[in-house]
């Protein structure tokens, strides 16, 4: 069966067990009908992926792999900050009338530092240093920038990627400060999966572990239900995964080059609501 099913169930269980309701307490997110959106929430939630193992794609629903690569490419590869430039509807709500979201996630990737090595933006750091010093501890990108956060659309939930090198494998550790369980959870994990596979590949090393880091894991109140009754499916093996070998630059990389291989899943379920 799924590892990433099991690490799933076993959160949500924890969550839903064990977690701290915001009921009666003044909440920022809300329903589309206006009503006060509140959560049951685990503070301090670790996930161990073995990306050597399995690809950790659930199979409890299916996870849109390709739209989620897409999204990742969009702010890691294009750095960009205007969903025209993305296959998806899934920022629509942040985005201003000219497609913008700011100068949040792909903009803060874009933005070019002095780094000893020169001047380059912070992924094309993360990619000489995987390259020219993959032992170094100092090999992370953060989007979490204070003085542009009441310029962006939506303040960064995935903020930090810390990546390290041990042996032949390539590690990482995906550092997010807040999590719609239901709705995001295993879509983040498979793009940072992707992006770690991506890195490795470019960079000559194997895939090792993602760490997923999540400080505040919630679940929202009218995902409750639908929770409980996801976690009670059947649970399949994971599907395989692999990337076109012929590619040597991340900047090359499209959702095309990926291959996904016996996807067992049960199905899909439909119009999850969506707190802002």
């Amino acid at each position: 069966m799924s590892k990433a099913d099991v690490l799933f169930v076993n959160m949500c269980r924890e969550i839903l067990d064990h977690g701290y309701s915001s009921e009666g307490q003044k909440v920022r997110a809300r329903w589309e009908d206006g009503t006060p959106a509140h959560t049951i929430k685990t503070f301090g939630v670790v996930n161990r992926y073995n990306l050597w193992e399995e690809f950790p794609a659930l199979t409890l629903r299916p996870t849109a792999i390709k739209s989620a690569v897409d999204e990742m490419l969009w702010i890691w590869q294009k750095k960009s900050n205007n969903i025209k430039d993305l296959n998806s509807h899934i920022w629509d709500e942040w985005a201003d009338e000219n497609g913008s979201i700011g100068k949040a996630y792909g903009y803060q990737l874009g933005v070019k530092y002095r780094f000893a090595q020169g001047e380059m933006d912070q992924v094309d750091n993360v990619i000489w240093q995987l390259k020219n010093q993959p032992y170094s501890r100092r090999i992370m990108t953060n989007i979490y920038n204070f003085a542009d956060l009441m310029e962006m659309g939506l303040e960064p939930c995935a903020y930090s990627m810390t990546f390290n090198v041990t042996g032949n494998r390539l590690n990482a550790i995906l550092n997010q400060r807040s999590q719609d369980i239901l709705a995001a959870n295993n879509w983040n994990v498979v793009q940072y999966s992707v992006l770690v596979h991506m890195l490795a590949q470019v960079c000559g090393f194997e895939p090792g572990t993602l760490m997923h880091v999540i400080s505040d894991a919630h679940i929202y109140d009218r995902h409750v239900d639908i929770i409980r009754e996801m976690i009670e499916r059947p649970q399949f093996p994971a599907p395989k995964f692999s990337l076109n070998p012929e590619i040597k630059d991340f900047y090359d990389f499209t959702v095309d080059d990926i291959t996904i291989e016996d996807y067992q899943k049960n199905p899909q379920i439909k119009n999850i609501p969506i707190a802002v």
